[in-house]
């Protein structure tokens, strides 16, 4: 998946890249990403949808604090992308709506 957004890496110093699977498609990035800055690179916007009135959010404050960057990574619902540092293999999806709470919640891995 190629950088179609405007998202723009500042320099810095070099990591060990990963392979990300954002919606099915192979990306590499930097070891240190989190997933939200991985979706907005891969211009992956809207991210998520909201639960009541299905509206378009994309991640915000990039710092935990407003909760739009929700995603479903390695098949949890309901992770703050932010918070989640990016791991080889791992599996990136829009959440559309709310997370179905009749399925067991999976503990998200570090």
């Amino acid at each position: 998946m190629p950088n179609v957004s405007h998202f723009e890496r500042l320099p810095m110093r070099a990591s060990e890249p990963v392979t990300v699977f954002v919606e099915g498609q192979a990306i590499k990035v930097d070891s240190h990403d989190t997933a939200a800055a991985v979706v907005l690179m891969a211009g992956l916007v809207p991210s998520r949808t909201t639960p009541t009135s299905g509206s378009p959010r994309a991640p915000y404050c990039l710092m935990g604090v407003c909760f739009e960057c929700l995603l479903d990574i390695d098949g949890v619902a309901n992770q703050q992308g932010c918070m989640v540092k990016v791991r080889d293999g791992m599996q990136i999806r829009r959440q559309v709506g709310a997370r179905d709470i009749h399925e067991p919640r999976q503990e998200p891995t570090t």
